[in-house]
């Protein structure tokens, strides 16, 4: 059983077919009811293996010791010539984190050299969210830029949805 635990407009950009797509908002909140509607042989998915880490560590504290997340996620699935379905076509979020950051900075050097000097202190402040960002392992312009209508699914699953689908695989 293959969970992606990656939010919705990443899942319906591309996807490993026949996964189950169980958002880690979601996973984490009903992380019991969902470990008792999933298989034995359950591995992990997402961007990079950090979200997917994250669901394992709730699944395995909820009792669901057998869980693997997948090395690499749906690149690395896709790149090593593993079945990809792809859908609507968005950028994914680190390229959207570095064209934003990157013309934040842009924007307030000029405006800093144009218009005032203070508007420099924006790209310090830039830089020093990139490097918490890095510190962290997190990424708080990376969660701003996914609430863009761009980024917002088609539809969202519920906990009522996930479940039905997991159901049979009790």
């Amino acid at each position: 059983m293959i969970i992606d635990v990656r939010d919705g407009s990443e899942f319906e950009t591309r996807h490993i077919p026949g996964s189950y797509h169980v958002p880690l908002h979601l996973l984490k909140e009903h992380t019991e009811e969902f470990a008792a509607q999933m298989a034995l042989r359950v591995v992990l998915v997402c961007q990079s293996g950090r979200r997917a880490e994250e669901a394992r560590k709730n699944l395995d504290a909820a009792g669901l010791s057998g869980a693997r997340v997948l090395t690499g996620g749906v690149a690395s699935y896709a790149a090593a010539g593993g079945d990809i379905t792809s859908g609507r076509s968005t950028w994914a979020m680190d390229r959207q984190v570095r064209m934003t950051a990157g013309s934040l900075v842009l924007a307030s050097v000029l405006a800093g050299r144009f218009i005032h000097p203070q508007f420099r202190l924006l790209a310090g402040i830039i830089g020093a969210g990139l490097t918490v960002s890095a510190a962290t392992n997190s990424c708080t312009l990376g969660r701003i830029l996914s609430w863009m209508p761009w980024n917002r699914p088609v539809s969202e699953p519920t906990k009522s949805d996930i479940l039905a689908q997991l159901a049979p695989h009790a």
